[in-house]
């Protein structure tokens, strides 16, 4: 039995038990790795084929249950996802014809997502008043609904000073600086003398 000939047969028994037959050719390269790893290239004997086809049956099984698994995993997070997303966006879009025009446009960006600087971008205004939009968006929110979404990035201007403050102290030091400070982003920065001792 020649190379080619042992190779269709393993990728015959591949075929069998692959869930689709594009999937037979990656068990077969697969197993035959495995067989390289483990020393049981040779296929003139018995008991090596028989090794290759119970693994090859054995991987297929695998990538079934790994697809099967990936596919509801997947599943449940996209419904969870619809459902939350449906709630969220239908609540937060009924706010938007009672608001101002200039905080209207603001909203509509924040909820499909954009980031405070895209905002700023888009509306070609500076990040202060992109700040005082946000500001007087919330408070619109909060009288409106009472409840301020959350995981949208153009509406985050919280900014964690306790734990910048806590993070200053390492970067100064391992900067070798004589003053640290941050942005209003929370980026730290560093000022060094200029002269050398």
């Amino acid at each position: 039995m020649n190379l080619a000939s042992q190779y269709k047969s393993l990728l015959s028994i591949a075929r069998r038990y692959a869930r689709r037959p594009d999937e037979a050719e990656d068990i077969d390269q697969e197993v035959l790795l495995s067989a390289v790893a483990a020393g049981r290239l040779d296929l003139s004997l018995p008991r090596n084929r028989q090794w290759m086809a119970g693994a090859i049956r054995k991987r297929a099984a695998f990538d079934a249950r790994g697809a099967a698994r990936r596919r509801r995993r997947e599943t449940q997070w996209q419904t969870q996802l619809g459902e939350q997303e449906t709630d969220d966006h239908d609540g937060y879009v009924s706010i938007l014809p009672v608001l101002p025009k200039s905080l209207r446009v603001v909203a509509a960006l924040a909820f499909s997502g954009h980031t405070r600087r895209e905002i700023a971008c888009l509306l070609s205004i500076e990040d202060t008043a992109v700040r005082q939009r946000i500001a007087a968006l919330k408070k619109a929110i909060r009288r409106y609904e009472g409840v301020f979404p959350t995981g949208l990035p153009g509406l985050d201007l919280e900014v964690p000073y306790g734990r910048i403050r806590q993070g200053l102290r390492p970067y100064l030091t391992q900067q070798r600086g004589i003053f640290a400070s941050h942005d209003p982003d929370g980026h730290f920065f560093v000022l060094r003398s200029s002269q050398t001792t």
